[in-house]
């Protein structure tokens, strides 16, 4: 006669085994990946994250403002921008925080500088930068230009760049 015994664990406690030792050795991978050389180590970054479906190196995006009210074909500020500088200085105390400023242009016919709207939203993107003077170190700024409907403006986002 056969007797069937029952587990002396339950089914759950080895897949917790299971997740746990996974866990762990991704955590070595990623210890023993650190102490590579830094082209090494973006490309087994850029590796992982190919694998896993991700399209390239996107920053975490911490904190946001922005600067509206540009006038239609104007890069010049609407506004006083002492209060902007003191917001980026204070969020950038990080080191490890970049600021992205990215300035936008409508497209429309009125709304360009030389016949450009990219040009136009980039020397409005040109403008918020030099508004911040020295609060903001030259390096960890970024500045790109963008086309939209409807967008006169000049978006700064603190973003986390590990």
């Amino acid at each position: 006669m056969l007797r069937v015994l029952a587990p002396s664990r339950p089914l759950w406690l080895i897949t917790l085994a299971d997740l746990s030792l996974l866990l762990v050795g991704f955590f070595v991978f990623l210890q023993a990946t650190s102490h590579k050389p830094r082209p090494e180590r973006e490309a087994i970054q850029a590796g992982i994250r190919e694998a896993f479906g991700g399209v390239g190196a996107s920053p975490l995006a911490v904190e946001a403002n922005a600067v509206t009210g540009f006038a239609p074909g104007r890069a010049k500020l609407p506004q006083d921008a002492s209060a902007l500088a003191g917001w980026a200085g204070d969020a950038l105390a990080d080191p490890r925080t970049r600021l992205i400023v990215t300035g936008y242009a409508d497209g429309s016919s009125e709304d360009r500088s030389d016949g450009s709207a990219m040009a136009l939203a980039g020397r409005r993107a040109e403008a918020v930068a030099a508004a911040l003077g020295r609060t903001v170190p030259r390096e960890r700024v970024r500045l790109s230009a963008a086309v939209a409907p409807g967008a006169r403006r000049v978006t700064l986002v603190i973003s986390y760049d590990p």
